[in-house]
């Protein structure tokens, strides 16, 4: 058997099933690597040890106890959980020394069902302050790196997800998407990054966004990994304000990674959509291979115009300001918050309730005609990014809070647009530069199209696979 690290969480879970493997062997190994790399790559935050040891150990007794076809999909595979997330009984800091010492009363659903499909919780992710920014250097923990270059960053706002798993310190991690966080790291370290649709994965119980904008969302090493993160996680709870339609009964998106995707129609624009700025050659040339492959395929792939106009820049910052603000901070705290959230929270603030909803109704009508002007077509591919991954601190301004935040449009100008109009969108690691730092390519489904969208995933994965690319040092 490979070295441990190196099986992707589906292979993981075979060989538990298997007695090849056992959970605790499993967690072991993984503690160990943690030990020694969290906090070279900015991993971890929180680190769970004794927590995990149990669930592995509780894990032995429902392997020895249940029929193997009634044993739950992922049992005794590690996973972390990002530091936005709750989980009860454990510190969860939401990238912030104004909640160093905070600790969650209550499991996040995602939390639930993903125990419930077996999997054992490492510890918390690194995670930028309340997810605002697309990098993560955060105050409680050392910053994100990429494992491919540790001078340069891991991304965010799930950055510290990223560097876990591209360093072999988890097999996948579950993330959370506003605006791209879990693609923008996952593209930079070289993962599969997969935002799921609007309602697809509840939010509950204690989610304040209110903008349908945020969803949680797996970093993996592969197709098939993420589509079982999202088998695993695909139940809403009621009172959830938004629900994506569930499958046909008997289907699964694991069984659609396998499944031919046919002959499709795929739109591609590579103009960046919030900002005017151009796009790194790299990223533009993984775009093109893509596109190549597309059509080696029999796809069929048309140049269509990015969505552009409306308004929708200020109203997307609208929201997104007033977003930062639904974190309650005591008044003693606020000083401890990063230069960024605090600009992003006085902005926020001044925003009147008409500001607001004429932000969020600006984004509703921009996304109807988004959805309408591509109602022909399977998929939208763009690149993933418009830079190469960045140095350390590159993007961060704290002198000047305004800047870093037009430095993280112009790294991240694609990204957005789905979590607008809701759409299913998933970043690939098919292109690297010249040195061999990964650059993801993104392709975005139909509403509620994960299924469709992770068929074609497959496929491309199958037909130029990545798995057994790793950071040389890892």
């Amino acid at each position: 058997m490979a070295a441990l690290h190196d099986l992707s969480a589906l292979d993981q879970a075979g060989a538990v099933r298997r007695r090849e493997v056992s959970p605790s062997e499993l967690v072991e190994h993984y503690l160990d690597r943690i030990a020694t790399w969290s906090d070279t790559v900015g991993a971890y935050v929180t680190v769970t040890a004794e927590l995990a040891r149990e669930q592995a150990r509780q894990a032995e007794r429902t392997l020895r106890e249940t029929d193997v076809d009634d044993l739950p999909p992922l049992l005794g595979v590690p996973i972390a959980i990002k530091d936005l997330t709750d989980v009860a009984g454990i510190r969860c800091t939401l990238g912030s020394a104004a909640f160093a010492d905070r600790v969650a009363t209550v499991d996040a659903h995602v939390v639930t069902l993903l125990r419930k499909a077996g999997t054992v919780m490492l510890g918390k992710s690194n995670a930028a302050e309340f997810g605002a920014p697309c990098y993560t250097e955060p105050d409680v923990a050392p910053p994100a790196r990429t494992p491919w270059d540790l001078t340069r960053s891991a991304g965010g706002s799930s950055g510290g997800a990223g560097a876990a798993v591209a360093a072999g310190l988890a097999p996948f991690a579950q993330g959370n998407d506003g605006g791209g966080s879990v693609r923008i790291p996952a593209s930079v370290c070289g993962l599969v990054g997969l935002k799921v649709s609007r309602g697809r994965v509840s939010n509950g119980p204690v989610s304040g966004d209110v903008s349908g904008l945020a969803w949680h969302g797996p970093l993996t090493r592969t197709v098939r990994d993420a589509a079982a993160w999202l088998d695993a996680t695909a139940l809403p709870m009621p009172g959830d304000p938004h629900w994506a339609p569930p499958l046909p009964a008997g289907e699964s998106f694991l069984a659609a990674v396998d499944r031919e995707p046919g002959q499709l129609r795929i739109a591609r624009y590579a103009d960046p959509v919030i900002v005017d700025d151009a796009v790194d050659p790299s990223c533009l040339a993984a775009y093109d291979d893509t596109t190549k492959l597309l059509l080696e395929l029999g796809h069929r792939v048309d140049d269509v115009a990015a969505p552009t106009g409306g308004g929708v820049v200020p109203a997307f910052e609208t929201v997104w300001s007033v977003l930062s603000t639904l974190t309650p901070v005591p008044a003693a705290n606020e000083a401890k918050l990063r230069p960024l959230t605090r600009w992003l929270r006085e902005r926020g603030g001044r925003v009147t309730g008409h500001e607001y909803a004429l932000g969020i109704a600006t984004l509703q009508a921009a996304a109807r005609r988004i959805l309408l002007d591509f109602a022909e077509y399977d998929a939208v591919l763009t690149p993933t990014l418009a830079m190469v991954p960045v140095a350390v601190g590159a993007l961060r301004d704290d002198a000047d809070p305004a800047r870093d935040f037009d430095n993280q449009k112009r790294f991240t100008p694609f990204t957005s647009v789905a979590n607008m109009t809701g759409q299913p969108a998933i970043t690939l690691p098919l292109g690297a530069t010249p040195a061999g730092l990964p650059i993801g390519v993104m392709l975005a489904g139909r509403p509620a199209g994960e299924a469709g969208l992770l068929a074609l995933a497959g496929q491309l994965e199958a037909a130029r696979p990545w798995f057994d690319r790793h950071p040389e040092c890892w």
